[in-house]
């Protein structure tokens, strides 16, 4: 069941759990989080970055739809950190339900003035739109990038800014970075500033840079009023360390795709139920049809 983030989000804060918004970058990811939320009975959002998109090309949309159409599951596809009107009128033309517009590295009015913009063109054809206030962090080498300084988010700001740009769902900068945090750093959630945003801010608050926070943090974010979480590392890495073992073996006539990958897509998988019980949306499937 394909649906619009409003749709999805909606559920998810009037009942105060969070989505999963799995970086799907290859047809391997996006089947094994396909699976592994029917399996938990969860809604699943379906985050394709742009640079994503650029190497899978605009068929992969089509793939996901089909898939979409064809489940049961309360699915939205969402297009994750677009950083311009292009990017969103691309998105929104081949198929995208949900788009994000990251102007969050401008000043307030013009970060505003490129939301409404985006706004208006998507809610006419009914497209939900995330935007960012504030920045996340960067780890590393990450398709999402970040900067190296986060900017955390200003409660008042951020109410302002959502209605005068009349979003659907805000990102909001409370100390994550995207990617996995080097061995050194001990990430840390800014719990205190999401409990400002909360009192003053009424739609659904996205979390970006969800992987390597303690699970602890994480799940007291979603008590505090974080509906959707995205993550791309850890599912990732997790795909990639199993493929490096397989290759390393003694077998070196192993070439099929059918026998690399499947081992691999198990171990997102686990990674991926892990992340749906943490955020308390095992078993909601069913609150999307009453």
């Amino acid at each position: 069941m394909l649906i619009t983030g409003k749709e999805m989000l909606s559920v998810a804060q009037a009942e105060g759990f969070a989505v999963p918004a799995f970086n799907a970058g290859s047809g391997q990811l996006l089947t094994a989080v396909m699976e592994v939320a029917e399996e938990q009975q969860a809604p699943l959002m379906v985050a394709i970055h742009p640079d994503e998109l650029s190497f899978l090309t605009d068929s992969f949309v089509a793939q996901a739809r089909w898939l979409a159409n064809n489940s049961k599951l309360p699915v939205c596809i969402h297009l994750d950190h677009g950083a311009s009107f292009d990017h969103i009128m691309h998105a929104i033309q081949i198929g995208f339900t949900s788009v994000m517009i990251d102007a969050s590295h401008l000043p307030f009015e013009e970060n505003i003035a490129v939301t409404r913009k985006v706004v208006e063109a998507a809610h006419a054809v009914n497209v939900s739109v995330e935007a960012e206030l504030g920045t996340i962090g960067d780890t590393g080498n990450t398709v999402e990038g970040g900067v190296s300084e986060v900017i955390y988010t200003d409660s008042k700001a951020a109410k302002a800014f959502v209605e005068r740009t009349d979003v659907d769902s805000l990102a909001v900068a409370i100390g994550t970075a995207h990617g996995i945090y080097p061995k050194h750093i001990k990430p840390e959630l800014k719990l205190d500033i999401l409990a400002e945003i909360t009192q003053e801010v009424h739609v659904p608050l996205v979390l970006h840079g969800g992987s390597s926070n303690p699970d602890s943090e994480i799940r007291r974010a979603v008590e505090l009023g974080i509906n959707k979480i995205n993550i791309s590392s850890d599912i990732k890495i997790v795909f990639a360390n199993k493929l490096r073992e397989i290759l390393s073996g003694n077998n070196k006539e192993i070439r099929e795709p059918n026998v690399l990958f499947p081992p691999c897509m198990e171990e997102t998988k686990k990674v991926a139920a892990q992340k749906i019980e943490l955020f308390g949306a095992q078993t909601k499937v069913e609150l999307y049809y009453q």
